[in-house]
């Protein structure tokens, strides 16, 4: 099979489309026949060599995708090629599926743990699937069974066009919060408005806590998604309101801060990080089952909709990252095998 690999950390130049073996499957996996695949920010850490893959994961780039099964293990009882449960999502070639994974994604095929695969959600293409499964389990992970975010509260999203941010906004919309957001131009702001978003800020000409405060009586926001981190800490703390959660996903603006802590008794905040990929297989299959249960249903609805900027082959991953790098795209970017 084919699979972008990385030749040698550096810029979007080292990615090269070359011929590798074919994953080998084991007794808990399905090998998927790959669609589409979807950019992540991780994914650009890791060909500069700042973010490498969990030991035993596939070396390749590459964090969620969507695609075909084409073989199952012995001990996967829910996913079997045929099953007629499953027929609403099957086709005469397999069972169509998406999936979280640590690795493996910008390739042909990826062998998957069972408890990493959801069915493709209704009324979504097989290739715009791909965008859903790693936001929507970053999202769900932290905003929600974490931070515990419910309806009537506000919520503050950094980097509101991004693939994160605009599933984000869609998922809070859906539950009846009021959602605020921070982007850097005027055509994102227009997306994120277009989106639900009820307050949108442009953080290149404002400053978000006069406007977070502003908008909320002096009051600030419940809960604030982050993937800023050191360059917001302190500004976070001051748009927080009382019992506040602060939840950092991201360090895109550095990872020292220096800030007043006395927020944090005064205001009784909580602050809270995670990642994804590190996870372990239990906690990802949990965050998936809560995913679908959750999630897929608001997507069958049309109330939570793919946002993909562009498509590439695999051949131009390269080019791809480039876009992503140069921040000008709203929502996911997709590579199709």
């Amino acid at each position: 099979m084919k699979a972008v690999v990385i030749t040698t950390p550096g810029g979007p130049e080292v990615l090269k489309l070359l011929e590798v073996e074919e994953p080998k499957l084991t007794d808990n996996e399905v090998l998927i026949r790959v669609e589409a695949t979807a950019l992540n920010r991780a994914d650009t850490l890791q060909r500069q060599g700042k973010y490498p893959p969990p030991k035993g994961d596939s070396e390749y780039p590459g964090l969620e995708c969507s695609g075909t099964i084409e073989q199952v293990g012995k001990n996967v009882s829910r996913w079997k090629i045929g099953d007629q449960a499953n027929k609403l999502m099957a086709d005469m070639s397999g069972i169509l599926v998406c999936v979280l994974i640590s690795g493996g994604g910008y390739a042909e095929k990826v062998a998957v743990p069972a408890g990493q695969v959801l069915p493709i959600p209704s009324g979504v293409s097989l290739k715009d699937a791909a965008s859903f499964p790693e936001v929507a389990c970053t999202v769900w992970s932290t905003v929600f069974m974490t931070s515990k975010l419910s309806s009537g509260e506000t919520f503050l999203i950094h980097g509101g066009s991004s693939g994160i941010g605009t599933f984000a906004i869609q998922m809070a919309k859906y539950l009846g919060v009021k959602v605020f957001v921070t982007a850097g131009s005027e055509e994102k702001l227009k997306a994120c408005k277009e989106l639900g978003a009820d307050v949108c800020i442009n953080y290149k000409t404002e400053d978000f806590v006069a406007r977070v405060k502003e908008e909320t009586g002096g009051k600030g926001v419940d809960v604030i998604l982050d993937n800023i981190g050191g360059a917001y800490f302190q500004k976070n703390l001051e748009s927080l309101g009382m019992d506040g959660r602060l939840f950092i996903i991201g360090f895109m603006g550095g990872v020292k801060a220096e800030a007043n802590i006395s927020f944090l008794l005064a205001k009784r905040l909580t602050v809270q990080g995670a990642g994804l990929r590190t996870r372990s297989l239990e906690k990802k299959a949990e965050i998936v089952s809560e995913v679908e249960k959750n999630v897929w249903p608001a997507i069958a609805q049309g109330k939570v909709k793919p946002v993909v900027y562009k498509s590439f082959p695999l051949s131009e991953a390269g080019e791809a990252h480039k876009l992503m790098e140069a921040s000008t795209h709203i929502g996911k970017i997709l590579l199709l095998a």
